[in-house]
């Protein structure tokens, strides 16, 4: 059948989403999701959507939901931009803003998916390496680009780049876009959404699959001065108009409502990750600081990939990264609740004695 595809088709090379065990009773550690459900405000807001009211269509500008990420982050309505996720954000936000004459530019060890958009929109990219310590130099930024995008902390690495060092490429680079993908910032960072006032070119994506618990309902967003989110709802309008359903709105709106129940979530995490950073310190881990909610480690005397096989065959899943060769001995492992990290310290204890 391939003979009817188009050239893009051909060329593609799709991204590969961490694995979703169909088996039951595994400690699933892979994906980054958060260990603790969704606000029980969520959960009431997704029943009282259950009615008949299904058979119209959603807002196609989300405006409860806008409002209440606008009121979350203190910023205007008028700045937010919703997505079915924040990879549909980020997809907009390439064709949108990324796309020109120079290069974009973006961490040689970074999410899989940027290359992937560069591809389907063919936009020309160059990667930046990290350095030594697998930290972003923002002096490697400051050179002719069409555009500059990274996670804030990186992905996979956890490692994050302090707001100064933002600040400082947002005033050495004022004639591109420049993408501050923050999937992980509620884990330990200070977000840029406190520049966006200052800095037309700066634009900030969010998503609520990790510190609201909502990964099952796909809702991501942007940041941004009022043309950059025009922008993004030009190239949105013309690809689909009611891009969140009426449950995603509902339970999205209610999430970014309900502060304490955020707050404490993130707080279990940030300590969990604290402990499991000092306990596999201790089996002679190296593990990078990390302010997501994810740890990424490496043991000196034992492959990277041979360690994730044994894990799972006890029943733990965690991502390994074939490449860049670089990463190869590095596992990538999400910070569970207590019990889940206590049954991969155990089972590390026993793989590695």
């Amino acid at each position: 059948m391939s003979r009817y595809w188009s050239e893009v088709a051909r060329g593609l090379m799709p991204y590969v989403p961490g694995e979703q065990p169909k088996l039951a009773n595994l400690v699933k550690l892979n994906t980054n999701e958060n260990p603790y459900g969704p606000s029980a405000k969520v959960l009431e807001a997704l029943r009282a959507e259950a009615i008949d009211s299904l058979r119209l269509y959603p807002d196609p500008n989300s405006d409860q939901l806008r409002a209440a990420i606008a009121s979350f982050h203190g910023v205007d309505a008028t700045q937010v931009f919703v997505g079915n996720g924040s990879d549909e954000v980020l997809a907009h936000a390439f064709l949108a803003l990324l796309k020109h004459d120079q290069a974009i530019l973006f961490p040689d060890i970074s999410y899989s998916f940027y290359p992937v958009y560069c591809g389907l929109y063919q936009i020309d990219y160059r990667e930046i390496a990290l350095t030594e310590s697998f930290e972003i130099r923002v002096d490697d930024y400051l050179i002719p680009n069409g555009g500059i995008i990274f996670p804030n902390p990186n992905a996979p690495t956890g490692r994050l780049l302090v707001l100064s060092e933002i600040e400082r490429l947002l005033n050495a680079n004022t004639e591109s876009v420049v993408v501050v993908d923050e999937a992980y910032i509620d884990f330990g960072g200070e977000s840029a959404v406190s520049l966006v006032a200052r800095y037309p070119q700066l634009l900030v994506v969010h998503t609520l699959s990790k510190s609201h618990s909502l990964a099952g309902l796909r809702v991501g967003y942007a940041i941004g001065q009022a043309s950059l989110i025009e922008a993004l709802g030009r190239v949105k309008d013309s690809f689909n108009s009611y891009p969140l359903d009426r449950f995603a709105q509902a339970g999205a709106t209610a999430a970014m409502r309900d502060r304490a129940w955020f707050d404490e979530t993130c707080g279990k995490v940030i300590a969990t990750r604290t402990r499991l950073i000092q306990a596999m310190a201790a089996m002679g881990f190296e593990v990078l600081p990390s302010a997501a909610n994810f740890v990424f480690a490496r043991h000196p005397q034992h492959d990277g990939a041979a360690l994730a096989t044994a894990l799972r065959e006890r029943s733990i899943i965690v991502r390994h990264f074939k490449k860049p060769v670089r990463i190869n001995p590095f596992l990538r492992i999400t910070v569970g609740t207590d019990a889940q990290c206590d049954a991969l310290l155990a089972a590390l204890d026993g793989i590695l004695a």
